[in-house]
């Protein structure tokens, strides 16, 4: 065991350089509410922050609670944060390891070559240079959390299986309970761990023919075919080849899947032959199939992956370990990269389906000591270790300096209005309005669709006070008709707000409503929640900051309607009253506790007691204000 130990030393050494990196990108929304009510101090505060999550369809509340191991308040220092991702990173190669080992027993190989496959197979996996997005991730910790309990599920089936010879109720008992909750606690850390059953199908569909028992019928049937097929079901039910079957989308199902023929032979491609730093983040900017042979290199995508699967059937007698790990691969991708709208391209979708995918190399390089003296193995085998190894190293230490890093990649990402948005921030907040100017109207020109960087260039002028009316609604005018960017949202929110905080409603307060009138009208972006429920929001802070109070009341009845949210509508009716309108703020009130009494608990983001308190003494407040 002394060869997996080094191997883990040497990889909490590497990633322990990238431990002063700061938070990126999703980072912020996941974990903002850790300090959404000050500290997370009591099971209350705590269960509200564990069960709200908005991440996927499960909440994710496994990973959620995870994050308060690390701190209980926001903003927050994420250094302990990525010390605990790769602390889970390093428990996953050693449940890897494990895994690895009980498959070969089961696959019966020889035995003296069983450990040092299974090492070598997971040395390439944990010091792999690609897997520093995932672990160095913060947010990410949830991918990591599916892929620790997967393999939980997994070591637990096969050390299970090998009983069923001698102790068979045991040996059931154990692939049950490990396969039960296995999928529960993965499924509820990230969705695509509810793929469990069905990777347990794949290593045992892999498994050559051997002297061990077979799980009987009926027990893999019930725990193994039957929420397969549920999860087959389940994404056969999301086919939808409608035009637009996704407003938030600039891409439907068919471009959805022809792109990711691409993006998964991407994928295979990055994982065989590594390098330091690869797409990044900035993925808006990928771009997408829109047909067979558009561009050309999806068809020969397409075929590539059908000969992949046709291949792992032909050899699978012979050499089942590349029939697994091909098959994993695929079926791991089943959910994140087939007819779901999410964005298009993430490394860390392959931190669960690479688990398997260097057993094949490590099984030919430790058989070449059939062949060849086993020291030239070893210095061969340490000699590639050391590349992946000097790889991952270089990698760290780039995620080790957030701003360097994100500069990177926007640099190397022109195809991304997220990423030149960033670049053009970058520049401004450091003075270069020239030079960011420059910057953003080349970026326009590149991406003309872009109505992130529509609104960037509004802002930019308002910032620098030189806006004009023309420039408010020619804004609106173009973001109306190009394709939604949630990015879009928040930046008109950020644009508003920065009109308000700092008194410029006298000098754009009417050309701002004139453009979110605009907006409104919008066939793209009132098709958005998120969007119809924000405009009536900032409406009603541009008349409040304009002194049209009941402009602004208005406003607010309709956001409070829209919201439904006692939370949010707590937050409106403190800002009425901020600006002494104690009648309309108390009226307010009253629509908040209809919603509150309607609201489900488990959408609450704090305990009853202390909303019925909240509510209870804004009233007497108001009431107390008003001579009442």
């Amino acid at each position: 065991m002394l060869g997996l130990y080094a191997v883990l030393v040497c990889a909490y050494c590497i990633y322990s350089l990238g431990f002063k990196g700061g938070f990126i990108f999703d980072d912020y929304p996941n974990l903002k509410d850790l300090g959404v009510y000050g500290t997370i101090d009591s099971w209350d505060k705590a269960r509200a922050f564990i069960t709200n999550g908005f991440s996927g369809p499960t909440g994710r509340p496994i990973s959620l609670a995870t994050f308060l191991l690390n701190d209980n308040t926001w903003p927050s220092i994420a250094y302990s944060f990525k010390q605990t991702n790769t602390l889970i990173h390093l428990l996953n190669g050693i449940l890897l390891f494990w895994a690895t080992t009980l498959i070969l027993i089961s696959y019966k190989l020889e035995q003296q070559k069983i450990y040092w496959i299974a090492l070598v197979s997971t040395s390439i996996w944990l010091l792999h240079p690609y897997f520093v997005s995932t672990t160095l991730y913060v947010v990410q910790r949830m991918a990591q959390l599916a892929t620790l309990f997967s393999l939980i599920g997994i070591v637990g089936y096969l050390k299970g299986r090998l009983l069923l010879n001698t102790k068979p109720l045991l040996g059931y008992f154990i692939m049950t309970v490990s396969i039960g909750l296995g999928t529960i606690f993965a499924t509820y850390s990230k969705e695509n761990g509810a793929l469990l059953p069905l990777l347990i199908l794949i290593i045992e569909f892999c498994n050559p023919k051997n002297n061990l028992i077979k799980p009987m019928w009926q027990w893999r049937v019930i725990c193994l075919w039957l929420p397969s097929i549920a999860i087959g079901f389940y994404i056969f039910k999301h086919i939808n080849f409608s035009e637009n079957p996704w407003p938030n989308r600039t891409f439907n199902q068919i471009e959805r899947l022809y792109s990711e023929c691409r993006i998964v032979v991407e994928y295979l491609r990055d994982l065989f032959i590594p390098q330091v730093e690869g797409k990044g983040l900035y993925q808006d900017g990928y771009e997408k199939s829109t047909g067979l042979f558009a561009p050309i290199t999806t068809f020969f995508s397409l075929i590539f992956l059908v000969f992949l699967f046709l291949f792992s059937f032909v050899v699978k007698r012979k050499y089942p370990l590349i029939t697994l790990a091909i098959l994993f691969f695929f079926s791991a991708h089943l959910i994140e990269s087939t007819v779901f709208g999410l964005e298009l391209y993430f490394e860390h979708r392959n931190y669960l389906s690479a688990m398997f995918l260097f057993l094949p190399i490590a099984y030919f390089i430790v058989g070449l000591g059939k062949w060849v003296n086993n020291k030239i193995v070893i210095v061969a085998t340490i000699l590639l270790l050391s590349i992946f190894s000097f790889f991952t190293y270089q990698r760290v230490k780039l995620w080790s300096d957030t701003e360097y890093l994100e500069l990177f990649w926007a640099k190397n990402t022109p195809d991304s209005a997220r990423a030149q948005n960033a670049l053009v921030s970058y520049l401004f907040d450091r003075g270069l309005y020239e030079e960011s100017n420059n910057q953003l109207d080349r970026a326009i020109e590149k991406l003309p669709d872009s109505s992130l960087l529509v609104i960037r260039k509004l802002s930019q002028k308002v910032y620098l006070n030189q806006a004009t009316r023309e420039d408010f609604i020619n804004a609106g005018l173009k973001v109306s008709e190009q394709p939604f960017d949630a990015q879009t949202v928040m930046g008109t929110r950020v644009l508003v707000v920065f009109i308000v905080d700092n008194n410029f409603v006298h000098k754009y307060g009417e050309d701002t409503r004139e453009f979110l009138s605009i907006l409104s009208q919008s066939k793209t972006y009132n098709k958005i929640s998120v969007f119809n429920r924000l405009i009536p929001y900032l409406n009603a802070k541009l008349a409040l900051a304009m002194h049209q109070d009941y402009k602004a009341y208005e406003y607010y009845l309709d956001a409070l309607s829209r919201y439904n949210d006692v939370e949010a509508g707590l937050m409106m009716v403190a800002e009425m009253a901020s600006t002494g309108n104690f009648a309309m703020a108390l009226n307010m009130l009253k629509q908040v506790k209809v919603i509150y009494q309607h609201q489900s608990p488990k959408t609450l983001k704090r305990t009853n007691s202390e909303y019925d308190y909240e509510i209870e003494r804004l009233e007497k407040y108001f009431r107390t204000k008003l001579g009442k």
